[in-house]
């Protein structure tokens, strides 16, 4: 049995774990201070841990402080995109071939599981991959080892490894999409990182390292944010998140006008359901079952007008939603919504279903 040399490893460069400082990462609100305890603990445990949260909220930056206070911060952390990568090449890309497993393959190559070696891997959007590598992934994570493609031998392997979604993979498994297995070997900690929406007392902090931070990089010192403007972006819902927050703020250290962060935050305001609730007088209600209710129904509104506008297209759909093609079909028949547009026939015929190509 081959075992992957940490000589061959990569060293570890300083920018691949450039992080802003811990004070600014947490910053004040108590949600993110119940974050950084969590992280404390679980850094120091050689444990599988899955990272949850909206895009944008900061997954990569969590999971390289989790490697940063682990005990496999002296060796390399190594990314994979899942989404990013084709799938005809992703299982190369993690697990690696020898020479000749394939139509181009001239010589033998590791793949990033091997990179890995005495580090951390991170997994990023997990949800994405296919559900084949699923399997060959538990098996890694069970047994520590894996073949490389074309290869004779299993490679071992040791190697913290952290995953990431921003999708509720409760619900991948219901819809068939992910496996159920493999949720729970990955799932043995779980962060649930907070919308920017929910830490509105950490946007002045953030909004200011970004400034001081742009402002270095451009050699274009920015003014502070007039009271005025502040006041707009502690209102604004920031469905982008962190990630929005930074964008715009180098928008406005390179264009130097405060016209630019009005402008995009008017026109991109996300519009908040309002649902009609009557309680009456010594009266109860459900909140929760209110609130899922009105999250059902905001979501079938938003799959029946991304359908419309992508013609019916279910693939296109799903795609524009940033949701597999599974999970679509699911959360349509969970939401009795119909399959497709009902098509009238025409003088020269029935018309054709909208296909999904």
């Amino acid at each position: 049995m081959e075992t992957a040399s940490s000589a061959s490893r990569p060293s570890v460069s300083a920018d691949v774990l450039s992080l802003p400082p811990e004070e600014i990462i947490f910053g004040q609100s108590k949600h993110m201070h119940d974050l950084r305890q969590k992280i404390e603990k679980v850094a120091c445990a050689d444990i599988p841990v899955l990272i949850q949260g909206e895009s944008g909220t900061g997954k990569e930056v969590v999971a390289k402080l989790i490697h940063s206070h682990s005990t496999w911060a002296g060796g390399p952390f190594v990314k994979v995109n899942c989404p990013a990568i084709p799938g005809t090449l992703i299982e190369s890309e993690l697990f690696g071939y020898e020479r000749g497993a394939f139509t181009g393959a001239y010589g033998s190559k590791p793949g990033r599981m091997e990179l890995a070696n005495q580090g951390t891997l991170f997994l990023d959007e997990i949800s994405e991959l296919d559900i084949g590598l699923q399997a060959k992934l538990l098996q890694f994570l069970q047994e520590g080892r894996f073949c490389r493609i074309g290869g004779k031998e299993d490679t071992r392997v040791e190697a913290r490894v952290v995953c990431a979604t921003n999708r509720e993979l409760e619900h991948e498994v219901e819809a068939g999409t992910f496996r159920e297995d493999l949720f729970y070997r990955i799932n043995v900690v779980k962060i649930q990182i907070p919308r920017l929406a929910q830490r509105k007392e950490d946007i002045p902090l953030l909004t200011k390292y970004f400034l001081d931070f742009y402002g270095e990089k451009f050699n274009r010192p920015a003014r502070q944010l007039s009271p005025q403007v502040s006041q707009v972006l502690n209102n604004y819902d920031w469905p982008g998140n962190v990630r929005q927050l930074e964008n715009l703020i180098k928008r406005y250290v390179v264009l130097g006008s405060e016209d630019s962060i009005i402008n995009e935050l008017s026109v991109g305001s996300r519009p908040v359901a309002n649902p009609q609730v009557e309680i009456m007088a010594g009266g109860s209600i459900s909140l929760k079952k209110v609130t899922r209710e009105a999250t059902q129904v905001l979501e079938r509104e938003i799959i029946l007008k991304a359908l419309q506008a992508h013609h019916w297209n279910r693939k296109r759909t799903a795609r524009a939603l940033n949701i597999s093609y599974r999970a679509l079909l699911y959360k349509i028949r969970q939401a009795d919504l119909p399959a497709a547009k009902k098509r009238t026939h025409t003088l020269g015929g029935p018309a054709s279903a909208p296909t999904d190509s």
